[in-house]
C-alpha cells in the first residue's frame, strides 16, 4: 500500500535527529502553549532558542502564562518551518514538530547572560544594532526564562512526504505507523459504517 494513497496516514513522516536539530536551530518563532486555571488552553508566539534538546523562551514574569505555568509546568511547544528567515534554502527541513514538556524557570544572570546574547544573534544576525536594541529591550527586572524539557515530539515532515509521493524513498524510509494512524483511524471507520480504501 503506498503511504501518498492512504493520505489518512501521517504519523509515518517523521524528522531524524539531525532535521529536527537543524528546523529547530533554524526556525525563528514558536508557539508556547499551556492550561488557563478553568482549563482552556491557549498558546502565545515566542522567538526561541533550541539548546541541548530543549527549547528556551522569555516573556515578563507578571504575564499570566508566568503563573499558569508554575502551578503547572506541563506545556507545549510548536514549531514550524514557515518561520525559517527569509531566503533559507528550500533543501532543509520542512514541516513541523509539536513539543510536549515541562517547563523551568530560570532568572540568574548567567543565564539570562547567555540566552540574551544568543537569541538577538539568532533574530538579527549580522545587524548589531538591531542586536543591542533587542538585547537591551529583553534586558528587563521584570523578566524570566522559560526551559522546556520535552518528553514527546508530534512530527510532520513535509519533505519526506514530498519524497514519498515522488519515489524518491521507498517505504523502509518512513517511520512507523503510531496508534492513531493504526487503532484509532481504523475504529472511526468502523463506528461511520465505513470502509477504507487502501488501494
Amino acid at each position: 500500500m503506498s503511504g501518498m494513497r492512504d493520505h489518512e496516514v501521517v504519523s509515518i513522516y517523521p524528522f531524524n535527529e539531525q532535521e529536527v536539530d537543524t528546523l529547530m536551530g533554524t526556525a525563528i518563532e514558536s508557539v508556547l502553549m499551556w492550561a488557563t486555571k478553568d482549563g482552556w488552553p491557549i498558546g502565545v508566539n515566542h522567538a526561541f532558542l533550541w539548546r541541548d534538546g530543549k527549547i528556551w523562551l522569555t516573556f515578563a514574569s507578571h504575564r499570566h502564562r508566568a503563573a499558569a505555568i508554575r502551578r503547572d509546568n506541563r506545556v507545549s511547544v510548536s514549531v514550524s518551518s514557515a518561520t525559517y528567515p527569509e531566503g533559507t534554502s528550500k533543501e532543509l527541513p520542512q514541516g513541523g514538530i509539536t513539543f510536549k514538556g515541562t517547563g523551568e524557570f530560570f532568572d540568574d544572570e548567567d543565564t539570562k547572560g547567555w540566552f540574551y546574547q544568543s537569541l538577538v544573534e539568532k533574530t538579527h544576525p549580522g545587524d548589531a544594532a538591531m542586536q543591542e536594541v533587542f538585547k537591551g529591550i529583553l534586558d528587563s527586572p521584570l523578566r524570566t526564562i522559560l526551559c522546556v524539557t520535552p518528553v514527546k515530539k508530534i512530527m510532520y515532515n513535509s519533505s519526506l512526504v514530498a519524497k514519498h509521493a515522488s519515489g524518491e524513498v521507498g517505504e523502509d524510509a518512513l517511520g512507523p505507523r503510531l496508534s492513531s494512524d493504526k487503532d484509532r483511524l481504523e475504529s472511526n471507520y468502523k463506528d461511520k459504517g465505513l470502509k477504507r480504501d487502501e488501494s
